[in-house]
C-alpha cells in the first residue's frame, strides 16, 4: 500500500473512532493510520492536521518523535534486530547481515515486494536471551545464522499465494 491509496475517506473514518478535541487524539489517530498504511502518508497528515485543529508541524513533530511511527512506506512484518551490547557481543550484527542477505536487502530495508522491513535497534529489554530479534509481535531469543531462513519463512506467503 503506497500513498496513492490514500483517500479521504480513510481519514474521516479513522477520526470517527476517535473524539475531537482530546489531548490523545492525535497520536491514537497516528497509531491507526500507521496501522493501516504501514506508515504515515504526508497527504494524510496534512489532512490530519486540518481535520484536527493541529499545527502541521506539531503533527510532524509527534511524527518524527516517536519510532514506532515512519514516514517512508514499511513492510508488512517489521524485523527488529537488537544491536544493543549483550546482543552485538553474541553475535547480532551477523544475525542482521544474515537476515539482509537472505531478504535480498543490498541496500535499503524494505523488501521491494514490501513483505519485511528490517531495522536495527539498540536494545529489546531482553539482554539474557541474546541475540535477539523481534518479527511483529514475535521475540526469537538466542537467534544464530543457521536458524535465521527457518524463522523468515514462518512469514513467507504459502506456495500459490
Amino acid at each position: 500500500m503506497d500513498a496513492s491509496d490514500f483517500s479521504v475517506s480513510d481519514i474521516e473514518d479513522i477520526l470517527g473512532h476517535h473524539p475531537y478535541g482530546s489531548d490523545v487524539s492525535l497520536i491514537a489517530v497516528m497509531e491507526e493510520l500507521q496501522a493501516r498504511y504501514r506508515y504515515l502518508p504526508q497527504d494524510a497528515l496534512i489532512l490530519l492536521s486540518e481535520r484536527l485543529g493541529v499545527p502541521l508541524s506539531q503533527v510532524y513533530s509527534v511524527a518524527t518523535f516517536y519510532n514506532v511511527f515512519s514516514l517512508v512506506p514499511r513492510g508488512e512484518h517489521l524485523i527488529s534486530v537488537c544491536l544493543g551490547t549483550a546482543c552485538h557481543v553474541k553475535g547480532g550484527d551477523k544475525i542482521l547481515d544474515k537476515i539482509r542477505r537472505e531478504l535480498n536487502l543490498e541496500s535499503g530495508d524494505t523488501t521491494e515486494d514490501y513483505r519485511f522491513t528490517v531495522e536495527e535497534v539498540r536494545c529489546l529489554g531482553c539482554c539474557s536471551l541474546s541475540p535477539v530479534v523481534r518479527i511483529d509481535n514475535d521475540t526469537y531469543a538466542h537467534l544464530t545464522q543457521e536458524r535465521v531462513p527457518k524463522v523468515l519463512k514462518k512469514y513467507q506467503p504459502a506456495t500459490g499465494e
